[in-house]
């Protein structure tokens, strides 16, 4: 008597319940999640997996804008350069101490580009 199966199945999916079935390991069979049927590596003869792996791509960042020297190195605030007078300054921050204590200001003159930093 020929053994009847509910489903019509293709490999990836079991003939008795339907659920799909894990992946064939290099060694032994393979047992349905659901109904427990088991399954020889017969079966899984002529599947074949095809992976695509996608690296991040690396951009490149143009140096004209650190080169270029009329652009900010920051974020713009109003404050006074003590070597040209000028009103602006740009600035970023680093935590140099340690983390119980304040960050450290660096500015910077948009005009003659001083350096100063203050301890926040």
């Amino acid at each position: 008597m020929a053994n009847k199966t509910p489903f019509t199945s293709i490999t990836a999916f079991c003939a008795n319940c339907g659920s799909i079935l894990p992946l064939l390991q290099e060694f032994g069979s393979v047992k349905c999640y659901s109904c427990k049927s088991v399954y020889g590596a017969e079966k899984f003869n002529n599947i074949k997996f095809k992976y695509t792996i996608h690296f991040n791509t690396v951009s490149t960042v143009e140096n004209e804008n650190i080169l270029n020297m009329d652009n900010p190195e920051g974020p713009v605030v109003e404050r006074k350069c003590p070597k040209c007078g000028n009103d602006r300054m740009s600035y970023a921050t680093l935590q140099l101490r340690s983390a119980d204590e304040g960050q450290t200001v660096f500015y910077t003159c948009t005009s003659c580009k001083y350096k100063e930093t203050e301890n926040s």
